[in-house]
């Protein structure tokens, strides 16, 4: 990679990093990277409201597109950095403004490469919730894309390290809130009324018995207040439900509901439901990981087969239902500090990387 457009982004990131959105509220970040782009590099830069993307047109021939997502989590700035978020309880705990910049890389890169292909540079909105994907997905087809690629990087592995897996590579998930709506009493006639600690409790336990192939996390229980005269009437079990397919996943989570909506009826409750954060499973395509193994090998990267699919969960299957493709990982370090985690940062040091295998995989290696 030209070292001063490594300086460039190196210094994007770090702004970035300052000024953390959560998802949904991105629009200074789309702003920043789009000005980037418009400033140094002569590609096309479309705005599509919550997201964009810079693209390179090259007629009568196939496209290829990549995606870097643009939102941070809603969590402090723990650890001391010349680039701290200035941003209260909203940081880049997840290395997003790591996979913007790398994404910007690639498009100062485009200038120098030759024009064989067009190329289009997806900047997503709202992955941490599972919505961003669904809205960027339209691409696709509008411009006629026929293969899509991302990176994500990940602790645990060496640094610069490339991982890969074939076919489902991250877990499907939902989360739901389970409102049971029960009738309160006074404490000392507790048979007066309907409290739905109870029934929570009774659904926790049947929680605990699902099979292996699915996980399901307990997040959040709620019932009553710290009144010791008030039986409560009003409780709600926030969860997260998720497997490797996305099918086993809709069954457990469904059959959760059935079984919260049984025990509502039975007590005489009524129930309210709220899902939320949904993601199907991320799959990469067996052509595009051999582009991928390919591009790391002529870099002279290390390449990793992931054994296992990772449980985190990421929109981008949303892309890779539609069209070929493949996510890849980059290591951070064996002993790296984990994402979504207070002592966390993106590595610089794999930006490189990034950008280097983006251009590989553009150029057809």
């Amino acid at each position: 990679m030209n070292k001063d457009n490594l300086r460039k982004i190196i210094a994007l990131r770090h702004e970035l990093h300052q000024y953390p959105e959560i998802s949904g509220h991105e629009s200074a970040t789309k702003r920043r990277i789009m000005n980037f782009i418009e400033t140094h590099t002569r590609l096309a830069v479309i705005d599509c409201g919550k997201w964009f993307y810079a693209s390179r047109y090259v007629e009568g021939t196939k496209a290829i597109a990549f995606r870097a997502d643009m939102d941070a989590l809603p969590m402090d700035e723990s650890i001391s950095l010349p680039y701290a978020s200035q941003n209260p309880g909203i940081s880049h705990k997840c290395g997003h403004d790591g996979h913007c910049a790398a994404l910007c890389g690639l498009a100062l890169e485009l200038d120098a490469l030759p024009a064989k292909r067009s190329v289009y540079l997806i900047f997503q909105h709202e992955e941490e919730i599972g919505r961003g994907a669904r809205e960027c997905v339209s691409i696709l087809r509008e411009r006629s894309v026929n293969e899509i690629y991302a990176f994500h990087n990940w602790s645990g592995f060496p640094e610069g390290s490339i991982v890969v897996r074939e076919g489902v590579c991250q877990y499907a998930s939902a989360g739901i809130t389970l409102s049971f709506h029960g009738k309160p009493s006074h404490a000392s006639e507790p048979e007066k009324g309907i409290n739905p600690a109870y029934v929570i409790a009774e659904l926790v336990n049947d929680i605990r018995a699902l099979g292996d192939e699915v996980l399901c996390a307990i997040v959040n229980i709620d019932v009553g207040g710290k009144n010791f005269g008030i039986s409560p009437g009003e409780g709600s079990i926030s969860l997260t439900v998720r497997a490797e397919h996305e099918s086993d996943m809709r069954r457990a989570f469904n059959g959760i509901i059935s079984r919260a909506e049984e025990l509502a009826t039975r007590e005489g409750m009524t129930l309210t439901k709220t899902a939320s954060d949904y993601f199907t499973d991320t799959s990469s395509d067996s052509h595009c990981v051999k582009r991928v193994r390919a591009a790391a090998k002529s870099l002279g990267l290390q390449v990793i087969d992931m054994a296992e699919a990772l449980r985190a969960s990421e929109d981008f299957g949303i892309y890779t239902k539609m069209i070929p493709g493949a996510i890849f990982y980059i290591g951070n370090g064996e002993n790296y500090p984990a994402i979504h985690t207070a002592e966390y940062d993106f590595n610089d040091n794999i930006l490189e990387t990034a950008v280097d295998m983006f251009r590989g995989i553009c150029a057809g290696i």
